[in-house]
């Protein structure tokens, strides 16, 4: 099992070059870089002024020189093979180098972003797993008993309505107009003026809504994938050979059905990672929650390449380093899983 690790392991590396590879390269086919965006300021700049001139027969006022500068800046001047190989030789000495829109180095804008998607991918996953979990025994050893019908009814829709959608409901309805939560944001503006409970009240209130919109979709999947497994294990020839031998019901599930139940959702477990620390894109736009996620979305609106990668890099390296964590999880869960 350990030689199965180490070469997981080993593969990562591999893995990371291939994703950032091709993910580089797109970044010199999109139209609409940041040499492009910095023409664009520039018209309008000149535009503005009166100045409105061309030189060289181009539609821009900068000079073939100020062009060529532009390119250097951005790191255009030179192949995508060629820059992609600097680029890669700056990350392994740990340097993902500086932010085309906040001229600040990524790894300080990332880091500064971090603390906010861990606190919500935290709480999600923690709140997720002691939640879904036994909900989904109780729907399966009570299966369409009242409990279980009425329950359905909303994890059926937590499953079928979208984070982001789910969210946006919330925030018109509980913030716009009953004015119960604040419209966005991580705090308050006064938050470093307010006392300890009141910081802990007003934490709680910005926390609510998007927490509901991160927990929705991994609510509904987790309870479902907990209720079916542990459904057709119940209904196994060894759950009934238990039974039939003396072994009381409720100990027969929690010593044999449940921990085979639990297989399917150790291999999904790996995946929640990454989700703790890049977050979720599309729900902090919609309550303006300044974390990793609102940061990849304007980075890929903006064209802030450098950031881009950045997020794409830590984000792959946690999601291949989760798959490992899910296999070591099936494997102590499941005796019969031999790594060789």
């Amino acid at each position: 099992m350990r030689d199965y690790f180490l070469r997981r392991l080993l593969l990562i590396p591999p893995t990371l070059l291939g994703i950032t590879l091709i993910v580089f390269f797109l970044t010199r086919l999109v139209p609409g870089g940041p040499i492009e965006r910095a023409l664009a300021e520039a018209r309008m700049v000149d535009q503005s002024g009166g100045r409105a001139h061309a030189s060289a027969g181009s539609n821009t006022s900068l000079s073939a020189e100020q062009l060529n500068q532009l390119k250097r800046f951005y790191g255009f001047d030179k192949p995508w093979y060629s820059a992609y190989a600097s680029w890669i030789g700056k990350v392994a000495r740990g340097d993902l180098g500086n932010s085309y829109i906040y001229h600040q180095p990524v790894w300080t804008i990332i880091a500064s972003k971090l603390p906010v998607s861990i606190y919500y991918g935290l709480l999600t996953t923690i709140l997720t797993y002691a939640i879904c979990l036994p909900l989904g025994i109780v729907k399966a050893v009570r299966h369409r008993a009242p409990m279980d019908n009425l329950t359905s009814v909303v994890v059926f829709a937590g499953y079928a309505v979208p984070g982001y959608v789910l969210g946006s409901l919330l925030l018109f309805v509980f913030a716009a107009r009953l004015e119960w939560f604040p419209l966005g944001g991580f705090v308050s503006d006064n938050f470093a003026e307010l006392g300890l409970a009141a910081k802990a009240l007003d934490l709680a209130r910005h926390t609510a809504l998007p927490l509901s919109a991160y927990m929705v979709g991994g609510f509904a999947f987790t309870t479902l994938l907990m209720k079916n497994h542990l459904m057709d294990n119940l209904a196994a020839d060894y759950m009934r050979t238990a039974v039939a031998k003396g072994l009381p019901f409720r100990a027969a599930v929690f010593r044999h059905a449940l921990r085979n139940s639990l297989i399917p959702l150790a291999t999904t477990f790996g995946q929640n990672i990454g989700l703790v620390l890049t977050g979720s894109f599309l729900i902090e736009v919609v309550f303006d929650i300044d974390g990793m996620g609102l940061l990849g979305y304007k980075s890929l609106v903006d064209r802030d390449y450098p950031i881009v990668l950045g997020i794409l890099l830590i984000s792959s390296a946690l999601l291949l380093i989760g798959n490992i964590i899910s296999d070591i999880l099936v494997a102590l869960l499941d005796p019969r899983i031999r790594f060789n």
